[in-house]
């Protein structure tokens, strides 16, 4: 023990690594409910199958002339292989839910970056203008929250280390967020089959300190903002000459509209997310505004994916920009 105290092992997971080491603010979480759950599950497989072999040998028929006893189970062994499991099980849903709750908001203060999913590579932009493939890099303790849509097919964004996986599906959005707690460099996989190059799919993850993120976000080349180049797209599409800013166009005002819940037309009221976005551009039947007549054309196979993403990104800095007199 003490060779291998002083060789810097210190456990036996360090000794069989059977996992990246846990790099995020959600890791150690999920992977206390990983190991909860494995020794759950080990125990009581080990528990059963040796009950089952101790009663195999024990209560086996010796001759052909033995007959089986008739047995009635006490109440008390019913009610405490009911109940045992029933709070083992609801003690497991409520942490597994909460952990799942508490995963699947991210922080209102996060660094939004983009990623767009294709055969086959990650296409990654920063709200700021870098863009990146099969690279992301981020600041370390800060929380990051990707907004990811795919060109083609289903893919699927997973961090090992971080413990945060999600599919990234074509004609939609999706989310996930993470923070991460140490600097150093961590494998990106697509974790959904997704053609005949699925396994070259991969990246990876740069997790610097603050300084050095900001030296590399001003030696990146420089380029337009996504909003910028959405503004750009809205123009160029002729968005402006409907949706006015001061709301007297033939269509809605998109200034401060985004995260807001809108009535629509058909009585269902949602809020204002990427998604509603998207379907507006793209099935814009499908999301009528009451008050406005169905004059909107759709944007479906003129709009791409990396376009989609700046025009949503433009649609939600409206609302402060607006508001700033920017």
């Amino acid at each position: 023990m003490m060779g291998l105290m002083q060789s810097g092992i210190t456990s036996l997971a360090d000794m069989i690594p059977i996992q990246p080491p846990a790099a995020s603010s959600v890791a150690e979480g999920v992977d206390k409910l990983y190991f909860v759950l494995s020794g759950i599950t080990i125990f009581f497989t080990v528990l059963i199958f040796s009950i089952i072999l101790v009663f195999m040998i024990k209560y086996r028929r010796r001759s052909d002339d033995e007959k089986t006893v008739e047995t009635h189970t006490p109440l008390v062994v019913e009610l405490t292989w009911t109940i045992i499991p029933s709070l083992i099980c609801a003690v497991l849903f409520v942490w597994s839910a909460a952990l799942y709750v508490r995963n699947g908001r991210p922080p209102q203060s996060s660094t939004e970056i983009f990623v767009i999913g294709k055969q086959w590579m990650w296409h990654l932009q920063h709200v700021e203008g870098p863009r990146e493939i099969n690279e992301l890099h981020v600041p370390v303790g800060v929380p990051i929250k990707l907004t990811m849509t795919s060109q083609d097919v289903i893919h699927d964004f997973y961090i090992p280390a971080f413990r945060v996986k999600k599919d990234v599906l074509p004609g939609r959005f999706s989310s996930l967020w993470f923070q991460a707690t140490e600097t150093g460099t961590y494998h990106l996989f697509c974790a959904q089959y997704c053609g005949t190059s699925h396994a070259n799919m991969i990246g990876w993850v740069y997790v610097m300190t603050p300084t050095d993120y900001a030296a590399w976000l001003a030696g990146g080349e420089k380029t337009e903002s996504l909003a910028q180049q959405g503004e750009r797209l809205f123009s160029q599409f002729g968005c402006n000459n409907c949706h006015t800013a001061e709301g007297n166009g033939r269509a809605p005002s998109l200034v401060g509209i985004y995260g807001k819940p809108q009535k629509l037309q058909s009585g269902e009221t949602r809020v204002v997310d990427e998604s509603l976005i998207q379907a507006a551009i793209l099935a814009p039947a499908t999301v009528h505004l009451p008050n406005y007549q169905a004059i909107m054309p759709t944007y479906q196979g003129q709009v791409d994916a990396e376009q989609m993403t700046q025009l949503v990104a433009y649609v939600k800095s409206l609302g402060s920009e607006e508001r700033n007199g920017k």
